[in-house]
């Protein structure tokens, strides 16, 4: 697991249009808050996707990128975009390399069932690639909001 002060690893994904998206391109320009959350049109992650939607200004004008992170396909990702007119770009990790390397790829239990998913997970990276906040198993009602004071507190 990653924590405060480690270099954050770095990853190359297509978004939701299929445009190339790296952490070097934003290293030197803009904050990162990068959440995973296990799978596109969910309840709680519709929740956390408009949530963080909706405060999507607010972050913009703190000079900091949302990006949301899922194994599902571009075309997933662009379906759950279209349906609620989500305003964060989303990555595809269709190979898990992104949610292996910062270790959100584990063992679950529902029901009694064990098998791996994607641990809902939040990092907050500053300019210099650097991680302020490492959040594994967060809840997604309200997240947005508790990312949005961490992001004001750097200011």
């Amino acid at each position: 697991m990653l924590t405060h002060n480690q270099i954050a690893p770095d990853f190359s994904a297509l978004n939701q249009a299929g445009k190339l998206v790296q952490l070097a391109d934003f290293k030197d320009h803009k904050n990162l808050v990068l959440y995973f959350y296990p799978k596109d049109d969910t309840p709680g992650c519709t929740i956390e996707a408009n949530q963080f939607t909706a405060l999507l200004a607010e972050f913009t004008a703190l000079d900091t990128l949302v990006l949301g992170v899922s194994k599902d396909s571009c075309a997933s990702h662009q379906a759950f975009v279209d349906k609620f007119n989500l305003k964060v770009e989303l990555l595809a990790d269709t190979d898990g390399k992104l949610c292996e390397s910062y270790g959100v790829w584990q063992e679950k239990e529902k029901n009694g069932e064990k098998k791996m998913g994607i641990v809902r997970s939040t990092f907050l990276i500053n300019k210099a690639g650097i991680i302020l906040d490492a959040l594994y198993a967060v809840t997604a009602e309200g997240h947005a909001q508790e990312m949005l004071d961490k992001i004001k507190a750097l200011a």
